[in-house]
């Protein structure tokens, strides 16, 4: 399944490449002040992931210095045909 299909079928989209590349954050770099492994980043950052648990998220805004707001959005709604 592409990455377009999960947004439409959860409707949020992960910032979490826009606000590494602003804070000059590599997902190596993340993952080890986070402590969750590379692989399971990447899933959230190419919007694979189906969930994420509270402390995770907790962690990776704390890292980031960011809110919830700024990593999660709502994907822009698709016009219908």
């Amino acid at each position: 399944m592409s990455p377009a299909a999960d947004e439409e079928e959860t409707g949020i989209h992960c910032r979490l490449d826009e606000l590494l590349a602003a804070r000059g954050m590599t997902l190596t770099e993340l993952s080890s002040r986070v402590g969750v492994s590379i692989v399971n980043l990447s899933v959230l950052k190419n919007d694979r992931a189906r969930a994420i648990r509270y402390s995770t998220l907790r962690a990776i805004c704390d890292a980031l210095e960011c809110e919830v707001g700024d990593l999660l959005v709502l994907a822009p709604a698709e016009e219908s045909a």
